[in-house]
Order: C-alpha cells, then sequence, then structure tokens
C-alpha cells in the first residue's frame, strides 16, 4: 500500500494519504490544507485517483481542506455518523481563526468495524470517541491511523465540547491498545519527539495512558 504523511500548517496537522499501488486508486485522510499540495504529493507516490476524503473527526483543522479537495476531485466526504452533524454546522468561531471555509456536509456516514476500499486495499474503522464523540481511526495490518485520539508520547485534548477524558482512556486501552505491538501508528498531528510510533512504544512510554 501507498502511505503519503503530509504536514501542513502551523498545527502541525498530518494529512495522508493511503493508496494502491496496481490501479493508482486512493483516499485522502483529513486534508487539513491546499488541495494542490495534498494531491501533487499523491500523484507523486502513483495515487492518480482519490476515491474518498476521510475525515477522522469535525474539528476544523483536519477538515479544512474538504471543500477544495471535493471540488478538485469530486470524490464523497466521509464521517462517522456520530460527527456529522458537527461537520455539517461548524463552530463559526473556529472557521474564523483558522480562515477557513465551511465543509460540505458528508455523503457517507461511517460505523464502527466498516471497511473502506480502494483499488485492491482496504482498512478498517474503528470508532474511537473521547476526543470527540465521533472519533475514528483507520486500521490496516501493520498500520494505524490514530487521528487525534493518540499522539506520539501523548493523546487527543478532551476539554472541548463532546469530549471526554473516561472515554478517550477506555478507547485507547480497549480499541488501540489491543492492536499487536509492532502495529505503527500513524497521528493526527506532529506533535511527539518523532513522526510515528508503535502501539508497542506507547503502551510502554505514553506518560498520558
Amino acid at each position: 500500500m501507498i502511505i503519503e504523511q503530509i504536514q501542513i500548517g502551523g498545527f502541525e496537522i498530518f494529512c495522508y494519504i493511503l493508496g494502491d499501488t496496481q490501479t493508482g486508486e486512493g483516499i485522502v485522510v483529513d486534508p487539513g490544507g491546499s488541495a494542490d499540495l495534498i494531491l501533487e504529493r499523491g500523484r507523486d507516490r502513483g495515487v492518480k485517483t482519490i476515491k474518498l476524503i476521510v475525515n477522522t473527526h469535525s474539528h476544523v483543522d483536519h477538515t479544512m481542506g474538504n471543500r477544495s479537495m471535493h471540488e478538485a476531485t469530486n470524490a464523497p466526504i466521509a464521517i462517522h455518523v456520530d460527527e456529522a452533524s458537527a461537520l455539517a454546522n461548524p463552530n463559526m468561531a473556529m472557521l474564523g481563526m483558522f480562515g477557513a471555509e465551511p465543509s460540505p456536509p458528508a455523503s457517507v456516514l461511517l460505523k464502527d468495524g466498516e471497511r473502506l476500499t480502494f483499488g485492491n486495499e482496504s482498512v478498517e474503522v474503528i470508532h474511537t470517541p473521547g476526543h470527540s464523540p465521533g472519533g475514528i481511526c483507520l486500521y490496516f495490518p501493520g498500520y494505524v491511523l490514530t487521528g487525534d485520539t493518540l499522539f506520539v508520547q501523548g493523546v487527543g485534548r478532551t476539554d472541548l465540547p463532546g469530549g471526554s477524558y473516561e472515554i478517550m482512556q477506555s478507547s485507547i486501552r480497549n480499541r488501540l491498545f489491543t492492536l499487536p505491538g509492532d502495529t505503527i501508528v500513524l497521528p493526527g498531528h506532529n506533535y511527539g519527539p518523532t513522526p510515528t510510533s508503535t502501539i508497542q512504544r506507547e503502551k510502554d512510554e505514553n506518560p498520558f495512558v
């Protein structure tokens, strides 16, 4: 599988492109910036067609590229069913702070355990609430995209509307820390000492879990 990690903007957001090497079909996860930059990086890695725009949650820093990405690719936007209303009704003050346009509403509503297919590849949706009610991670053997649930040596904040520290801890311990220890963690921000980690390393070293 093609895996491209792209750091965007002053908040050190990680956007990801996942693609199938044989068909050139892929998905974009959390387009937090310019569609042109993201798509160029994808093309450089062999991703020619974007099938789906996936948001791990609805917060503006992860969704503010949705509109330009949708306009550039005509790909539908996908988000967990519990996060769809927040995406469609954003906090206008937050949009103003980021200088962002509202996202189009999601037309694909995700649920736990669903598989997203692109070309000959697929990823599994893992519902991991805590940072937000409909937060998700995306798992495929060897890798997990953890959004703002689990960072390298950190976790997502829980003081925003819909956040819960107790639920976050449960999501990490019962959903993510049960994955194989050598699974590579691909976080939603570059907040740690390294841009990636492993599940075992976070189990052993993360001071917030």
